[in-house]
């Protein structure tokens, strides 16, 4: 492939650069704010060496736990994006086993652990997405689009669990206050002492260091672990976390609800907008916000600064006619659109849900599945709302017909059940699902835990706005500076956890690793496109002028990657965060 020719702008006047490092220090630097005591700085982990594993079935004892099994694979049985894992002590169980009173159904929450033989004293706490329901493989996914590499495969020992339901339970387990609670927080609670008791069985020892991540409503599960198990975990890292998912959810609905009133098709909610045209808004997107940074090179690496370069209304051609050539949008459509972007109202205009920032990955396939499909989907959103965040829970004849109950659904009469309780559902979606006081993550930092928080400038369901906002409460409550101990990294063109016109790729566990126990601060992760023959897969949506090794790298807020002026602009060294 060749290297593209990217049109390469002047760099920001001195008195602006200067000014943006002044800011970059003080966020590199600066603590919890004025007077704020340093963060403590916990030991590295020690290795250690698997003692024991097909006997941990019948001879180790945990509360409310049974386990199923407990089998030694050898070496080069698992592979990961090509590369084979080492020898390790796979073992399953569940725990809470119980019968609802409510639906009748049998719930327990089911697990997975893997224990390599040579252990690095880390123990994984892998959070997986959507509505769960499922036991994925507990390998470690490491963070970005393409696996670079997985825990397992770098000595933790990795569990991942099914939040304390099954795929056939799925959505209908919300008809059960407990496993709504599982769900939404306390499954973690209690698979994590039962996995760090079950690591010391095994190795002689419990983990020295522990660390929770996830994407998705995994990045969820793992901002509301840095609030709720502060005490538990050494290190965070959520990835597009969808931390107010249930505010998320209603704002797909009424995004379907926008998109309906200009779809040409009653039967295909993505005739509201073609690829050409989403292709001609994320033109005029890179027209007016590619080169902020200095280069343009089809990235919005300032985001900020996008939001008032660029107008709908304004720069993008409307039509005079009935014309879908992709050449221009109409009014109608520029309503709908705006409207989604502007954040989910009520019909008095108060905000239900963030507002989403204009980038180039609306073109991608990821994005258009988020709102076209999901949107009014039996395995999604309607779903969700219907029976696992608002109470009373819809009735079971919805799913039926999914599109309909999200297009009848009231932004001002049925968005607040959201938050409603009853003498049955004791906890509001927002009570279960969201982080208590996310803002105030003192207990984390305290013990000297970091969190890093990564997420795609074009996530189609969970707002970077959103993410941003959380992190500017942290910043404010701490003086001004949080960086000492939680740095947040957007991921310019990236859709949810993967894809999209983006440098994906990356590794943040080792990086937050790092920054744990050795003092490291990230003041920047380096991401790459996964171009031709990359072993975790191609990202068939990169622009053909980039290069398939393409870099960037990723800053943390409220710094901007800025081209410094000179070098190869297909690498990362050519680039600053400033």
């Amino acid at each position: 492939m060749s290297r593209p020719t990217p049109v390469l702008r002047r760099p920001a006047p001195a008195p602006v650069i200067a000014a943006a490092l002044a800011v970059a220090a003080l966020s590199a630097c600066g603590g919890g704010g004025s007077g704020a005591s340093p963060t403590p700085q916990l030991a590295a982990a020690a290795p250690a060496t698997l003692q024991r594993c097909s006997d941990l079935v019948g001879g180790t004892a945990l509360a409310n736990t049974t386990l199923t099994a407990a089998t030694l694979v050898p070496a080069g049985t698992l592979s990961i994006a090509g590369k084979p894992v080492g020898e390790h002590c796979q073992v399953t169980g569940r725990m809470f086993q119980r019968t609802s009173p409510v639906d009748g159904q049998t719930y327990a929450i089911g697990f997975e652990m893997r224990l390599p033989r040579d252990w690095n004293g880390r123990f994984f706490h892998q959070v997986n997405g959507g509505t769960d329901g499922v036991v994925g493989t507990a390998s470690g996914g490491i963070g970005g689009g393409g696996p670079l590499s997985n825990g397992l495969q770098q000595g933790f020992a990795v569990i991942s669990s099914d939040a304390g339901h099954t795929t056939a339970q799925n959505p209908l387990f919300g008809l059960d206050p407990q496993a709504r609670l599982d769900y939404g927080y306390q499954a973690v609670g209690k698979l994590t002492p039962m996995a760090k008791a079950l690591i010391a069985a095994a190795y002689g020892k419990g983990p020295d260091r522990s660390y929770l991540v996830g994407c998705s409503n995994g990045g969820r599960h793992a901002m509301v672990g840095a609030a709720r198990y502060a005490d538990q975990y050494d290190g965070i890292l959520a990835g597009n976390p969808g931390f107010n998912l249930p505010k998320a959810a209603v704002a797909q609905l009424y995004g379907a609800q926008q998109f309906n009133t200009v779809a040409t098709d009653p039967n295909d909610l993505a005739s509201a907008f073609t690829p050409a045209e989403r292709a001609l808004v994320a033109s005029k997107v890179l027209e007016k916000c590619d080169a902020l940074d200095g280069a343009a090179d089809g990235l919005v690496q300032d985001v900020q600064a996008c939001k008032t370069a660029f107008s709908l209304d304004r720069d993008v051609p409307s039509c005079s006619g009935a014309s879908r050539t992709g050449a221009c949008l109409s009014t109608a459509q520029k309503t709908a659109l705006g409207n989604i972007f502007r954040g989910a109202r009520n019909s008095a205009g108060t905000p239900i849900y963030a507002s989403f920032p204009w980038d180039a990955g609306i073109t991608s396939s990821n994005w258009a599945g988020w709102k076209f499909s999901s949107s009014i989907g039996a395995a999604r959103d309607p779903v969700a709302v219907g029976f696992i965040f608002q109470v009373p829970p819809a009735p079971t004849s919805i799913l039926a017909d999914t599109k309909a109950f999200a297009l009848g659904f009231s932004m001002d009469t049925d968005a607040p059940k959201i938050a409603a309780t009853n003498a049955l559902y004791t906890e509001s979606s927002l009570q279960f699902m969201t982080p208590p006081n996310p803002g105030d993550l003192t207990t984390l930092r305290n013990r000297g835990a970091k969190m890093m928080v990564y997420h795609g400038v074009s996530d189609g369901v969970f707002s970077p706005d959103d993410t941003v906002a959380w992190y500017d409460t942290l910043r404010a409550n701490r003086g001004g500076s949080a960086a000492d101990f939680a740095r947040l990294y957007l991921v310019p063109g990236m859709n949810h956890c993967s894809g999209g016109p983006a440098t994906d790729q990356f590794d943040m566990v080792t990086a937050l690793v790092d920054w744990v126990e050795k003092g490291r601060a990230p003041d920047q992760v380096i991401a790459s496109a996964r171009g031709t023959g990359n072993p975790g897969g191609v990202n068939t949506e990169l622009p053909a002028n980039w290069s398939a090794g393409r870099t960037r790298p990723l800053c943390p807020y409220p710094q901007v990657a800025r081209y410094r002026g000179t070098g190869d602009p297909e690498s990362a060294a050519s680039f600053a965060c400033q």
